[in-house]
């Protein structure tokens, strides 16, 4: 899972996503809302990690949000009801994480509002939720690395379920053009 990623980000796209934050005005309340989407494997917790420790802030996975293999598209909803919304009143937001071995909801987490909030993971500029982001970051990398880069961190986990994620991702993603709506696509295989 995303929690095993230990490769650093390309030094040249953090400063781009952290010069971009720095600027940005925020529009959840005073918190400015780095989104980093993408399709799986394409690199964005490895920038998120990267970018969170030069602002200093923390990180909403959405690989927390997401409610199973199938949940992609309720994940917006999840993300912007239990947390950009709370955020924006400048109130402390809780969310429920998915237990993915388990396949159900289990322990809450909160986030308080602060200076910068990096949201990582694949719908979390889509919709609804990209309207409270401050800056939006589309990462990408080929299809054949990408996959090489899931099934490395994953393993047998997510190899029966890529095809089916990866029609959802394209779903989602098309529907609400949302690579056309970055403000920076970040290409992390060449």
């Amino acid at each position: 899972m995303w929690f095993q990623v230990d490769e650093p980000a390309d030094p040249a796209h953090v400063a781009a996503v952290v010069a971009l934050a720095r600027s940005a005005q925020p529009r959840c309340g005073t918190t400015r809302v780095i989104a980093i989407d993408g399709p799986a494997g394409s690199g964005k917790t490895t920038l998120a990690q990267g970018v969170c420790a030069a602002l200093h802030c923390a990180a909403v996975h959405m690989d927390h949000i997401v409610p199973g293999w199938d949940g992609l598209a309720e994940a917006v909803d999840l993300l912007t009801g239990q947390v950009l919304g709370p955020l924006s009143g400048g109130v402390e937001a809780r969310y429920r994480v998915w237990d993915w071995e388990h396949g159900r909801w289990g322990e809450s987490r909160t986030v308080a509002p602060a200076a910068f909030l990096v949201v990582e993971g694949c719908g979390s500029s889509v919709g609804s939720a990209g309207g409270y982001a401050a800056v939006r970051v589309f990462v990408e990398a080929g299809h054949d690395e990408r996959m090489r880069r899931g099934l490395a961190r994953d393993g047998d986990t997510f190899a029966p379920h890529w095809d089916r994620w990866a029609r959802q991702e394209a779903a989602l993603f098309g529907a609400d053009r949302t690579r056309e709506q970055a403000d920076l696509v970040l290409r992390t295989d060449s």
